[in-house]
């Protein structure tokens, strides 16, 4: 939510390497008309209407708007609500709890799956 077609936005910059690291993104904007060559849609629920269910719904709204924002993620089918870095929004993660999905905040998921490449590239390899 809130994907920026300006490069100078974190949310255009995570939005990029995720999709270099093959993660499907669908861009939720009303202002804009795509981001990073993906069509952008106004709502969720639109984009969930042409696209089908999301697994995560990655936010970077204010932490006032992300309220209604859970409402649509628990509407929609997502199954994870995922709160930028600074998004922190008690009222959503209780929504999005009480609709059934997990949730993160404050974090960043290309930050994260940068740690858990980094792990991941560290265990010892099974000979077999």
């Amino acid at each position: 939510m809130g994907a920026s077609p300006d490069p100078g936005r974190p949310s255009h910059g995570v939005m990029r390497y995720l999709q270099h690291h093959g993660f499907e993104c669908v861009p939720v904007n009303p202002t804009t008309r795509d981001v990073l060559g993906v069509r952008s849609h106004r709502t969720l629920e639109e984009a969930v209407a042409e696209t089908g269910p999301f697994d995560l719904v990655d936010v970077f709204r204010r932490p006032e708007h992300t309220p209604a924002i859970a409402r649509s993620a628990v509407a929609t089918g997502a199954r994870y609500l995922w709160l930028q870095l600074g998004v922190v929004n008690w009222e959503a993660a209780r929504i999005a709890q009480a609709g059934g999905l997990d949730v993160v905040m404050d974090r960043c998921t290309a930050m994260d799956h940068r740690l858990l490449r980094s792990r991941s590239d560290k265990r010892p390899r099974d000979p077999t």
